[in-house]
């Protein structure tokens, strides 16, 4: 067998994503502003059809378990490991990321931001994108891996020609994806997508 290092690669992620699992759940329309850089999971908890079974899930006596959507907020300089350690315990882009992705949620005409909880951890910048990923691998969010675009920028100017993300799609209301191109997948293959996403990961869920 081979012998347990705490300093390798997964081991150090996983520290970091156990870390985050343990935090309190708060709403995510309630962050109150706060300082550094991190990763974050949100958890859904609402009736919408299309994650009904999702909510269930969240609401039960043990709290949130399976995130809607896993992402980070590296500091200034950080995707290319020139971040300043001064900086980044004085900035505030995790709580920026959080305050986005609250716009983007209150900005649908389908979904409620009372629905979302989220949890948060400020984390040295070396460590974010290991947490991120493993944690990512851990829960398979249906935000990462199936529905893309909830943690997309408003394109540049001049730059909406690409399709509109399957998120605006199914969740219409952000003013910048209105002006992208059609999505290359309709609403109702979104749906049956969903659909089949959910068999497969509770297949899962019962194999592993």
């Amino acid at each position: 067998m081979k012998p347990y290092n705490p300093l390798e690669k997964e081991n150090l992620g996983k520290s970091v994503a156990d870390s985050l699992t343990k935090q309190r759940p708060v709403p995510l329309g309630s962050v109150e502003s706060f300082e550094g850089a991190g990763v974050y999971v949100i958890y859904y908890t609402g009736t919408y059809e299309p994650y009904a079974e999702l909510g269930e899930w969240n609401r039960g006596e043990e709290g949130p378990l399976v995130p809607i959507y896993i992402g980070k907020a590296v500091p200034t300089g950080g995707r290319k490991g020139l971040a300043d350690p001064e900086i980044s315990a004085k900035g505030k882009k995790l709580f920026k990321r959080l305050e986005k992705h609250k716009k983007s949620i209150e900005q649908t005409s389908n979904l409620d931001i009372e629905d979302f909880l989220c949890r948060y951890l400020v984390v040295d910048d070396v460590w974010i994108p290991l947490g991120e990923s493993l944690l990512i691998q851990r829960h398979r969010p249906i935000w990462n891996s199936l529905i893309d675009g909830f943690g997309n920028h408003t394109p540049g100017k001049g730059r909406f020609e690409g399709a509109r993300p399957s998120w605006d799609t199914l969740h219409p209301g952000r003013p910048w994806a209105v002006k992208c191109a059609p999505s290359k997948l309709s609403k109702e293959q979104i749906l049956l997508n969903i659909e089949q996403f959910w068999k497969a990961y509770e297949r899962a869920s019962m194999e592993g």
